[in-house]
């Protein structure tokens, strides 16, 4: 019955985030990502005690809430259009942000008193991008299709698949010898995965896919699914983070679907979009928020004072490198928006943070702080990449909410009048 009502309570806080965000957003634009996460802190243990950190059941569907973010991440990535300079620019940014992230890491660890391996787990929190996080906002916004798209794309699949494969290096507590040998299997694997998915599919299957997407069938779905799962085991078989398996699964479908009428991967998308940001992911970051250690923080005025230095270090370890790559090329006048994407972490921090504490390479606290500024980072850098960005939109506003309806001139209101 515990697990029952944490559950209730969870669906019920995933039901409410939308409507509170669209209320807030008369005078405020807040991504519903935050405010899912605030509920999880309003219902979590610190304040109200309504959800179990440890549930079971929540806990479950939580973790396979983040798989599904990391799914629809690689999902959405299109590699014709990111591979080359975007890839190569966005990946020598990455390897910059690590040597700064660990510099700046093993300083912070000074001053929170931790060792080496909390240096380590700090400075890859800030080598992060959250592309899972602000993708439906650039989704939303209209940029996907646009060449800025492309390159926060390109920033944001970097930003979020180099670090898991830095976790598995750094933080998996194997021998680096091991590691390396197992990422090289997986590797083999997934090459071999993205073979099979770029050869025209059977005919016979692409009729069985259409035919079932419209009945209970729903034959793309299930396969999709099949498809994470096996990749996600495999990892976990492996003993590599189970993000890894996701995220190849992700792009390996969107690859499988390169030969697909358009209509059909259109449809495709909204029902996955629908399994996972309808229902899984908010159940991930709800759930971020009841595990955030409210009372660690509010304790210790150390650690709230970090938040904004953690912010800081974002723009400083991601940011920085990005504007200066970016200042040549076609993006050259947009490189502010780029920095500020790239700088936009929350999802792997969780992540992170939490290998991090059941290591013991964290408290409670630090780790919160953490979460803090990643929430902050995007709840401020996507609004203030988009008062910018919106000149590339092609979608219904530049912030991702529909523009207010301009009152109707002359000639409107004559035809208005005929009608």
């Amino acid at each position: 019955m515990e697990g029952t009502k944490g559950l209730v309570v969870v669906i019920l806080m995933v039901a409410l985030a939308p409507i509170a965000t669209a209320g807030v957003s008369r005078w405020v634009r807040v991504p519903t990502v935050v405010v899912e996460i605030l509920l999880g802190v309003l219902a979590g243990p610190d304040v109200l005690g309504w959800i179990d950190r440890d549930g079971p059941v929540v806990g479950g569907l939580s973790e396979f809430g983040l798989v599904m973010l990391m799914f629809l991440a690689g999902y959405e990535i299109d590699v014709p259009r990111i591979k080359g300079r975007p890839l190569r620019s966005a990946a020598a940014g990455w390897a910059v942000s690590l040597v700064l992230g660990l510099g700046a890491g093993l300083l912070m660890s000074l001053v929170v008193e931790g060792a080496t391996m909390t240096g380590v787990a700090i400075g890859l929190t800030l080598t992060t991008t959250a592309l899972g996080t602000f993708l439906p906002i650039i989704r939303d916004a209209g940029l996907l299709p646009t060449p800025l798209g492309a390159r926060i794309m390109a920033i944001g699949t970097v930003g979020e698949f180099a670090p898991i494969v830095a976790i598995a290096l750094l933080l998996s507590g194997r021998h680096p010898g091991a590691t390396i040998a197992a990422l090289a299997v997986f590797a083999l694997l997934a090459a071999a995965t993205v073979l099979l998915a770029v050869r025209p599919n059977p005919p016979w299957l692409d009729r069985v896919v259409e035919r079932t997407l419209h009945s209970s069938g729903q034959l793309a779905i299930r396969l999709a699914m099949l498809l994470t799962v096996v990749l996600v085991w495999f990892a976990d078989e492996l003993e590599l983070d189970n993000l890894l398996g996701a995220f190849t699964a992700g792009v390996a479908l969107r690859l499988s679907l390169t030969h697909t009428p358009g209509a059909l991967v259109e449809m495709i998308s909204a029902k996955l979009d629908g399994i996972g940001f309808g229902f899984f992911v908010p159940i991930f970051f709800v759930m971020s928020g009841v595990r955030f250690d409210l009372d660690a923080l509010l304790g210790d005025p150390k650690l709230i004072a970090l938040i904004p230095v953690i912010l800081l270090l974002f723009l400083v370890v991601r940011g920085v490198p990005t504007y200066v790559l970016a200042g040549r090329g076609e993006l050259a006048d947009r490189r502010r928006e780029l920095a500020l994407f790239a700088s936009t972490a929350l999802p792997l921090i969780v992540v992170i943070t939490n290998i991090a504490i059941e290591n013991e390479y964290l408290t409670g606290g630090t780790a919160a702080a953490l979460v803090g500024a990643g929430m902050l980072s995007v709840l401020v850098f996507p609004q203030l990449a988009l008062r910018t960005a919106g000149d590339d939109a092609t979608g219904p506003h530049p912030q991702g909410f529909d523009a207010p309806e301009e009152p109707p001139g002359d000639d409107e209101e004559e035809v208005l009048r005929d009608r």
